[in-house]
C-alpha cells in the first residue's frame, strides 16, 4: 500500500495537470506539473503500478526498488527539487523493471516475458531521453512502446490457454522488435519511423484483436464481459493512433497530437487499467476488488468523452469541445478510481437469499511469464 500511494498521488496531480493544459481552472496551478504531465502519468503513475506488479510476483524484497523509484520519482516531479532529480529516479526505476524481467527470464524464458522486457527498455530510453532534455513528443514513441509492448506480452501470455502456436508469438515478437526500430527512426529519421510505428502499431493490432480471448470472453457475463469490452474499446483506439501515424507521420503538435496521444493513453492504456484493476490490485494488495456492474459507468463515460474530444474537437479543431471532452476524460477517471475504492470497502456482494450460493466467474490470475502474482506457477 505504500508503494501504491506515489501512483495514486501521480495520477490525481496527472489530471490536475491535464485540467490545466486545457486551460481550465484546476485545484493546484502549478506550470511544472503541466510540463511534466506526460511522464508524471506514464511513468509515475502507470508505470508504478506495472512495476508493483512485477515486484510482487517475483516475491525479492529488492524488486521493491522499482516502483519505490518509479514512484519517487514521480513524487519528486511535483516539487520544488531540481528537475533532473525525478527524471534520474525514474531511469533508476526503469532500470530496476529491466532487472525484474531478468530474474524472471532465468526462471522462464518466453517470448511474451521477452515482449514486455523489450517494454521495460522503452522506458528506460524515454526517461534517458528526457534527462538529456529531449521534448516529450519527440519521446512518444518510447513512452508509448513502454507501455503498448507491456500489454501485448501480457496478452500473450493469456493466449497461451487457447494454444495459439508459436507462429503468434514469434509474429508479436517481431512486431514488438519492429516498433523498437521505429521508435529508434521517429528520433534519426522522423519522415520513415512515425510512419513505420504506425504500421507496426496497425499489425500488433491487428495480431492480438485475432487471437485475444476477449473475442469470447464478451459474450460473457460479470467481471469476464466488463474486461472484454474495456479490452476491445482499448484495442480500437490504438489501431486509430496507428492509422493517423502511417497516414499523417511526425505529429508532433496541434490537434493530431492531442488526438493520437490521447487514443493511446486514454483510450487504449487507461481503458486496459480498468479492466484489470479488478484482478491486478486485489493480487498485489491482498484485499478483494470486487466487480461490480456500476463501473461500466467510468468505462463508458471515459469512451464517449474521449470520442467527443477527438473525433469532434481534435477533428475539427474546435477548442471548446476538446475542453468539454477533456473535463469528462478527468471525471471518467475519478469515478472509477471512487467506484473502486467503494467495492473494495464493501467488499464481495451479499449471496442471494435462496440458499443456493451465488455465482461466480474465474478471473484470469495476473502473470508474468508464467508466474502469477504471489509466486505459484
Amino acid at each position: 500500500m505504500v508503494l501504491l500511494v506515489p501512483g495514486g498521488l501521480a495520477l490525481l496531480a496527472g489530471l490536475d495537470a491535464a485540467l490545466l493544459l486545457l486551460g481550465l481552472p484546476a485545484p493546484v496551478r502549478l506550470e511544472r506539473w503541466a510540463d511534466v504531465h506526460g511522464p508524471l502519468m506514464v511513468l509515475g503513475f502507470v508505470g508504478t503500478l506495472v512495476a508493483l506488479e512485477r515486484a510482487v510476483a517475483v516475491r525479492r524484497r529488492t524488486a521493491l526498488a522499482a516502483p519505490a523509484l518509479l514512484g519517487a520519482g514521480g513524487l519528486a516531479l511535483l516539487t520544488p527539487l531540481p528537475l533532473a532529480a525525478g527524471q534520474g529516479a525514474l531511469v533508476a526505476g526503469g532500470v530496476a523493471l529491466v532487472g525484474i524481467y531478468a530474474v524472471v527470464w532465468r526462471r522462464q524464458p518466453a517470448a511474451a516475458l521477452a515482449v514486455q522486457a523489450l517494454g521495460a527498455a522503452h522506458a528506460v530510453a524515454a526517461a534517458v531521453l528526457w534527462l538529456a532534455g529531449a521534448a516529450v513528443p519527440h519521446v512518444v514513441p518510447c513512452l508509448a512502446g513502454f507501455l503498448v509492448l507491456t500489454i501485448a506480452g501480457e496478452r500473450l501470455e493469456l493466449l497461451r490457454v487457447g494454444g495459439p502456436g508459436a507462429r503468434v508469438e514469434d509474429a508479436v515478437w517481431a512486431l514488438a522488435c519492429a516498433w523498437a526500430l521505429a521508435a529508434t527512426l521517429a528520433l534519426l529519421w522522423p519522415r520513415v519511423g512515425w510512419h513505420l510505428l504506425g504500421a507496426a502499431l496497425l499489425a500488433l493490432v491487428a495480431v492480438l484483436v485475432r487471437h485475444d480471448v476477449a473475442r469470447r470472453t464478451v459474450h460473457a457475463t460479470g467481471l469476464p464481459r466488463f474486461m472484454a469490452c474495456a479490452m476491445l474499446a482499448g484495442y480500437a483506439w490504438l489501431a486509430g493512433a496507428g492509422a493517423l501515424w502511417l497516414v499523417a507521420g511526425p505529429v508532433l503538435s496541434g490537434p493530431g497530437y492531442d488526438a493520437a496521444l490521447h487514443a493511446v493513453f486514454l483510450g487504449f492504456v487507461l481503458s486496459m487499467v480498468m479492466a484489470h484493476a479488478p484482478v491486478i490490485l486485489p493480487a498485489v494488495l491482498r484485499r478483494p476488488l470486487p466487480y461490480r456492474p456500476v463501473m461500466y459507468v467510468p468505462l463508458a463515460l471515459l469512451h464517449a468523452t474521449l470520442a467527443v474530444r477527438v473525433l469532434v474537437g481534435d477533428a475539427r479543431g474546435i477548442d471548446t469541445v476538446v475542453r468539454v471532452g477533456g473535463v469528462g476524460n478527468v471525471v471518467a477517471l475519478l469515478l472509477f478510481v471512487v467506484f473502486a475504492v467503494t467495492s473494495a470497502v464493501r467488499g464481495p456482494a451479499p449471496r442471494p437469499p435462496t440458499g443456493r450460493p451465488a455465482p461466480r466467474t474465474p478471473a484470469a490470475p495476473a502473470t508474468v511469464a508464467g508466474l502469477t502474482v504471489g509466486g505459484a506457477r
